[in-house]
Order: C-alpha cells, then sequence, then structure tokens
C-alpha cells in the first residue's frame, strides 16, 4: 500500500556506512518541481496529513503538562528528516513548533523554501538545508525535542546507521514519529503491483519491496538504540476518497512514536494504551 516517500541522508558522521541511497535521489529528482501539486503525484503525502499531523500534535501535547491553544507547539524543536517540500514541516509549523526540515535533494529544498516563503510566519518557524541526517549531526548533538521521519526510512541504504543519528541529535525524553511501509505479501500486491503499476497512485518504481521495514524489525532497532517504543498504529489508505484512516493491522502502512530513554527514565511517558484512544479519534490538522 502506498507509503509514498521523501527522502533522507547521504554522507555518513564517523561511520563507514551512509544512509543515503544514490539511486533513490536521481528517482526523486525528476519529481521535485511537483511537490505541491495536490492532484499529483504527492496526492496520498498530502491526504496523510490529515491523520499524521494530529498523530504527533496529540501524543506531544498529551506529554506536556500546559501549552499556548493557538500554538499548542510553541517552543518545541522538531526535525523534519527527508522533508521533500515541506508537506508535512509546514503544518507543523502552523502549530508553532519550530521546524528545520533537511533533505539531500537540493531541489526540494529549492521548492520547500519558495513555497514557505508566501507566508512570513512559516518564514520565521521553518528553515531548510539541502543535506544528509549524518552531516548535520556534530553541530546538532541533543539538539531536537522531536523528529520526523514520515515516508522515509523505506528509502534509506543503512537504517541502523539513520536510527543511531536520530538518536544522537534528539534530546534526552525526545520524541520520534516514523511512519513507513511493512514488508509482507499484501505491501507487495497493493503497494507496489496496484499502486504503482496498476492504478498509478505513485510513479512506477517509486518503492522496492525489500527495503519495506517490518514492524518487530524497527522496534528492535529502536530499542537496541536507546527508545522506548510508546506506540505502533496501523495506516490504511483509500484510493477511491484518497482519504487515509488509522487500522488495528499494520500489514500495510504504519506509525510509530518513540521516545528517546532520558537520565529521569520515562515514568511520565503515556503507555501505549493511553495512546489509542485520540489517535483513533484524530482528524484533520
Amino acid at each position: 500500500q502506498l507509503s509514498l516517500f521523501r527522502l533522507t541522508v547521504k554522507v555518513p558522521f564517523r561511520t563507514s556506512h551512509s544512509s543515503v541511497d544514490s539511486k533513490e535521489i536521481k528517482k526523486f529528482q525528476l519529481l521535485a518541481h511537483k511537490w505541491w501539486d495536490e492532484e499529483g503525484e504527492y496526492s496520498a503525502l498530502h491526504s496523510m496529513n490529515d491523520i499524521r499531523v494530529p498523530f504527533i500534535r496529540d501524543t506531544l501535547l498529551s506529554m506536556r503538562s500546559n501549552y499556548h491553544p493557538g500554538n499548542p507547539l510553541s517552543g518545541v524543536k522538531i526535525l523534519d528528516i527527508g522533508c521533500g517540500g515541506g508537506l508535512l514541516s509546514e503544518p507543523l509549523g502552523r502549530l508553532g513548533a519550530s521546524v528545520t526540515g533537511i533533505d539531500p535533494l537540493e531541489d526540494n529544498i529549492r521548492t520547500a523554501d519558495r513555497h514557505k516563503s508566501f507566508d512570513p510566519v512559516l518564514a520565521k518557524r521553518i528553515q531548510y538545508k539541502s543535506s544528509s541526517l549524518e552531516e548535520i549531526v556534530e553541530e546538532s548533538m541533543e539538539t531536537f525535542d522531536v523528529i520526523v521521519a514520515s515516508e522515509v526510512v523505506e528509502h534509506v541504504a543503512d537504517l541502523e546507521t539513520f536510527i543511531r543519528c536520530c538518536s544522537q541529535v534528539l534530546k534526552p525524553e525526545g520524541s520520534l514519529f516514523i511512519t513507513t511501509i511493512n514488508r509482507t505479501q499484501l505491501s507487495y500486491v497493493l503497494g507496489i503491483v496496484v499502486a504503482e503499476k496498476i492504478m498509478g497512485i505513485v510513479p512506477e518504481g517509486t518503492h522496492e519491496w525489500e527495503k519495506f521495514v517490518p514492524p518487530e524489525e524497527l522496534e528492535h532497532l529502536l530499542e537496541s538504540n536507546g527508545f522506548s517504543v510508546k506506540t505502533v498504529n496501523g495506516m490504511l489508505y483509500n484510493p477511491l476518497s484518497g482519504s487515509w484512516s488509522w487500522t488495528e493491522s499494520t500489514s500495510l502502512n504504519y506509525a510509530v512514536h518513540a521516545v528517546k530513554s532520558g537520565t529521569l527514565g520515562q515514568t511520565d511517558a503515556p503507555s501505549e494504551t493511553d495512546m489509542q484512544q485520540p489517535l483513533a479519534t484524530a482528524g484533520t490538522a
């Protein structure tokens, strides 16, 4: 099923492995100017905001004791990895967050910069960099309260390096949000055959089924790199209505919220059960 995409990372920081895949870069370069066409190749990513933005917002608010209703994420520093044209950075900025969006493809960053410039508020709250995750690690150790990697991990070359770098730039007790696609027979049929080859919801060649990530594998990687996984929720795309919804099954797309372990422990972090209800009822951003 359709996880769509955005990019990530390039040159490694103090490691011989890079999480950037040069083939992925070339693939997305051809589409860099189409990010803000809501009816085009990225239409499913636009509609995904209807559930992924409330998922991030409501989860973070459940962990805060006070916030300003008009700018609920004010004071929160977010890193949007593989930000593409800024489809997720902008709504997070509108919620009051200070957002840094990174993407290794300069054309994507140019598109994102141009689009945010039309809104003076966003122009102040969001900054974009043409950079890999590894390239910003040294200057950004334990800098961010939140990392978002939406539709990214199925495109990276080295997932372990990617997760480790996420941990390095995240503050203790910071939150990591990931949306991606499971590696199942169903995801091959719907995500590759139907979405790409038959319906053309995603450009053909966007995904490689072998790089899809089972939630168990992702959870193991997160936990072995100092994260506590709080929530794993299935996501379902309806190609007829063009809309997304939450589902119990993670056999296609799914969303993960994990918290980096901190010096004070995780006693105040909400449990998975606490978070199921707000997720199920989350509407639009």
